[in-house]
């Protein structure tokens, strides 16, 4: 691999089943908020792997280890252009990245530990509060579809 991110990528939403959402301030552009993002590490790295590893690494979160926490697959993927401030981290002329949707449903709030290196902070909102400080439209759409997928 050449070091150039994959244009394609996974947005995983961790909320709680009272559709409180976990929203991240990224390290690199303080003031913008998001959910948990990562790009394959492969290009044949299976989508759910993808998942789990970047909630281990944002926010330490591990699936497997947290009782009553779900992962889902939301089966859906939104293809949309690379900021221009961040093209540089992909091969060149590259310009349009895939990610894919996943849910992360906890049984309550609870604090992650965060890569000091990707994130400044963290915040526990409701869902409207919480799509309304996220900068990314496709995250904002994630998150605007809690409600339905109770």
């Amino acid at each position: 691999m050449s070091g150039n991110k994959i244009p394609e990528s996974v947005l995983v939403v961790i909320y709680t089943a009272q559709l409180d959402v976990l929203i991240l301030e990224r390290a690199d552009r303080p003031g913008f908020w998001q959910s948990v993002t990562g790009s394959k590490d492969a290009p044949d790295e299976p989508l759910i792997q993808t998942a789990r590893r970047e909630l281990a690494e944002e926010t330490g979160f591990e699936p497997d280890a947290i009782a009553g926490s779900v992962l889902t697959d939301w089966r859906e993927h939104n293809r949309y252009e690379i900021y221009p401030h961040w093209r540089h981290r992909y091969a060149p002329g590259v310009t349009h990245n895939v990610e894919h949707a996943f849910g992360f449903c906890l049984s309550g709030m609870q604090a992650p530990t965060l890569s000091a290196r990707e994130h400044l902070g963290f915040l526990w909102l409701p869902w409207r509060e919480a799509a309304q400080r996220c900068f990314s439209m496709t995250n904002v759409a994630a998150i605007e579809s809690l409600p339905r997928r109770r």
